[in-house]
């Protein structure tokens, strides 16, 4: 049963870890690189990209890391590796955070960006810009803060699980 608490923590920190670089990369790198684009070229990007993210691998990721996490708080709490306990709950609520904002900001706003219609197409596609980037930046940057603070307290537990096996 320590084996499987363990990987499930492994897991549940490799998950937290490939969002918060996934979150992070988009507040650094992709929507700065965005933000020179043309709004009708910004448009169509992120409307590819929010067709595009919504797979198989990101989906294991972004819903396996919560029921990894959870999965060890339960182990953790019935087994050897108590001491680590605060550190999963710490890591699983930091990570709902990422997914509440998902759920509740950045998911809304793609589904909006979506409805507006093609890039092509539309009339005025410096209006829409302007109803999703400035709140989906703010919701990415806290949902990059909240996950990579998840991963951290992830980590902190996989490191008390080491000494304690020592």
């Amino acid at each position: 049963m320590r084996l499987v608490a363990h990987l499930t923590l492994v897991g549940a920190t490799v998950g937290a870890g490939l969002m918060a670089g996934l979150f992070a990369a988009f507040a650094y790198a992709v929507m700065p690189a965005l933000r020179g684009a043309d709004d009708r070229t910004f448009v169509d990007a992120m409307q590819r990209i929010n067709v595009t993210i919504v797979n198989g691998w990101f989906l294991l990721a972004f819903l396996g890391t919560p029921l990894l996490a959870a999965l060890a708080v339960v182990l953790a709490w019935r087994g050897t590796a108590r001491p680590t306990l605060p550190w999963i709950i710490a890591g699983l609520v930091l990570y709902l955070v990422a997914v509440g904002i998902t759920v509740a900001v950045n998911v809304p706003l793609n589904d909006a960006l979506a409805a507006a219609g093609p890039a092509d197409r539309l009339g005025d596609p410096g209006a829409v810009r302007a109803r999703f980037e400035a709140t989906w930046v703010t919701g990415n940057v806290i949902r990059a803060l909240a996950s990579t603070g998840g991963f951290a307290a992830f980590s902190w537990a996989l490191v008390l699980t080491g000494r304690a096996a020592d």
